[in-house]
């Protein structure tokens, strides 16, 4: 008797929630609760209390992910953003400064220092001059380090921004701002914005498709491809490139694969009476994304698989087909692309270069990852060309903020090997396709790379010229949440047109 009183008693505190509570309580702030649960979810909000109303609520959320209109006529229907981690040097690979090398060796000028924050220099730092060698190419005359020579081959297919500033000098909460528009928890990806406003072209595959190489996960996690307060069916899902790309996709041995969709049924009519009873709309988001998992099983290995790709292919993004690495993942990519997936975001581990270690100096470390890298991303921007893709595939590769012109003398001690501090007043993107003028190179920094001086884009601009090419006002895409609502850019971003074909 005991034991069953005991039962009871938990059965009687598990329902004793903050929800429950709001959604019985007789003093209307059950339905005020229950509306913050749904507002904004116009397509997945149901209060219809048949038993097939999760079943009907479900498939409202995949609805959800139908291919829908934007505001305007798009010139990007994809975007490729590949986001190089740690943040390269632009002095080292695009912002020639002739100049800065005059100054190299010698001590810092005091007025680049007082009322600076850095993450690691102390004291007086010695100026460091590019340790790479620049020459101009293509008809565009762009800037292009010796450590890019396939980069080089493109140079008029591409657009730079030189004039790249942020307000945040730490990994995290700069790579947050990046790619949410925020350096706090809590906001939805881009890439989750742009599902959340079109949808998806595949009804197989989700709508936003993260692909992660270096060997870790970006300093931010997985917060810089997650959706947010956006419903969780527009949050990025990664995939792997060794073993199966989702983890659990493929049946377990001895399962067959009617025996994995009554098992997913069961699991869903469970969702669906918990749903009857929470009326939580996540409820109706987990029954459309084991459907959506199902349907994976057989769509993700397809698109994973390069197998069928034919050799010249492979050399020309540098692929081993039997090894996982940052070529394989932009090969990926245009598969992907072809299939429909709207955003597809690519993640590198490893371009932080303060010169603690010969990995991670702007000579010997920063070459090693472009030798890793920069094949790949010359062979993508040509293969999507070569496919007709490019037009309507926007490319943007960057960091999350620029490098010093001065040397990193952590501690107030210099470095054993060359290397740079974070710098957030100047960086270097740069764009493809997708409605870019060609050619270009925008913006310009001081003659020693400091500061942006002009044409200054910012974070925030460069979301706002995003969403654009993707058919968005960036102030008109919002969301309603907690009383208000809310957009990518928060409350700032200006296209930047001037960088618009």
């Amino acid at each position: 008797m005991n034991k069953l009183a005991n039962e009871l008693q938990q059965a009687a505190l598990r329902r004793e929630t903050r929800r429950h509570f709001l959604q019985t309580c007789s003093t209307g702030l059950g339905a005020m609760a229950l509306g913050s649960f749904m507002g904004g979810c116009n397509p997945f909000g149901s209060t219809d209390k048949t038993a097939g109303a999760a079943q009907a609520g479900a498939e409202a959320v995949a609805a959800s992910m139908d291919p829908r209109l934007s505001q305007f006529a798009p010139k990007a229907k994809r975007v490729i953003y590949i986001h190089m981690a740690g943040s390269p040097s632009q002095l080292e690979l695009f912002d020639y400064k002739p100049e800065l090398q005059k100054y190299n060796g010698k001590d810092c000028p005091q007025e680049l220092l007082t009322g600076k924050k850095f993450a690691f220099i102390r004291g007086v730092p010695k100026m460091l001059g590019s340790t790479a060698n620049f020459r101009q190419h293509g008809q565009s005359g762009a800037w292009i380090s010796d450590y890019m020579p396939h980069l080089q081959t493109v140079a008029d297919e591409l657009t730079f921004i030189k004039s790249m500033h942020t307000d945040q000098f730490n990994h995290a909460p700069a790579q947050l701002l990046m790619h949410t528009g925020s350096a706090r928890l809590g906001r939805p990806s881009i890439g989750s914005w742009v599902t959340y406003g079109l949808g998806s072209e595949n009804d197989n595959l989700p709508g936003f498709i993260v692909l992660a190489s270096g060997g870790k996960q970006p300093d931010a996690g997985k917060s810089v491809w997650g959706s947010g307060f956006l419903p969780t069916v527009y949050q990025g899902v990664q995939c792997r490139t060794d073993g199966d790309p989702v983890l659990y996709v493929s049946d377990p041995n001895g399962m067959s694969r009617d025996i994995r969709r009554q098992t997913i049924e069961a699991i869903n009519q469970i969702n669906e009476a918990e749903y009857q009873e929470a009326k939580d709309p996540e409820i109706l988001t987990r029954i459309s994304q084991y459907e959506m998992a199902f349907k994976m099983q057989a769509s993700v290995p397809d698109a994973m698989a390069i197998s069928g790709e034919p050799q010249y292919i492979l050399d020309a993004y540098g692929v081993d087909p039997n090894k996982g690495s940052f070529a394989r993942n932009c090969l990926l990519a245009r598969r992907l692309a072809e299939r429909g997936v709207r955003f597809i975001q690519l993640f590198d581990w490893g371009w932080d270069t303060h010169g603690t270690s010969k990995d991670t100096s702007v000579d010997i470390g920063l070459q090693e990852k472009c030798r890793q890298s920069d094949q790949a991303v010359a062979a993508l921007i040509n293969d999507l060309k070569q496919r007709g893709m490019l037009d309507d595939t926007l490319v943007v590769w960057g960091g999350e903020f620029g490098r010093t012109p001065m040397q990193e003398n952590r501690d107030g001690q210099t470095q054993a090997f060359h290397g740079r501090d974070h710098h957030l007043d100047a960086f270097t993107v740069f764009m493809a396709g997708g409605g870019m003028k060609r050619g270009l190179t925008y913006g310009e920094t001081d003659p020693i790379g400091y500061y942006a001086v002009k044409d200054k884009v910012h974070i925030h601009d460069l979301q706002a010229t995003i969403l654009h090419q993707m058919g968005f006002d960036h102030t008109k895409l919002t969301y309603h949440f907690q009383g208000r609502p809310f957009r990518l850019t928060d409350v700032a971003g200006k296209v930047v047109k001037g960088i618009l074909a």
